[in-house]
């Protein structure tokens, strides 16, 4: 995990470190992949959670009900140090800070709920 306290070198490596710490129910690694005072909101739900700490708090909630996050941007617009990342399930605006890493500044989530078991 070495990688995520660096930090993401890129918009997509941000993406797929995010998907990590969905897999692996990190909060900890997750919050730390926002910029402080950045926003995290996810389309099924009223609210949004603002700064790391408050992401920090939301993000058991995220995992909760067999949702995940599948990493897959299908466009990343660049202009120096800010990007979007647009996705299937995700927009987000990421910005490069001061020591080179890629945190992101606003993420709008639709999450998929997986089926623990098959339908008949």
């Amino acid at each position: 995990m070495a990688a995520v306290t660096q930090g993401a070198r890129t918009p997509e490596e941000l993406e797929a470190l995010f998907e990590d710490a969905f897999v692996t129910g990190d909060s900890e690694a997750l919050s730390g992949m926002f910029a402080e005072g950045a926003v995290l909101a996810i389309r099924e739900g009223p609210d949004a959670a603002r700064g790391t700490e408050e992401i920090a708090r939301l993000a058991p909630a995220l995992w909760a009900g067999d949702r995940t996050y599948i990493a897959e941007p299908r466009r990343v617009l660049q202009a120096r140090d800010t990007a979007l990342v647009v996705a299937d399930r995700a927009i987000s605006v990421v910005r490069r800070g001061g020591d080179g890493a890629w945190r992101y500044t606003i993420a709008l989530l639709s999450l998929d709920s997986t089926q623990t078991k098959e339908e008949p």
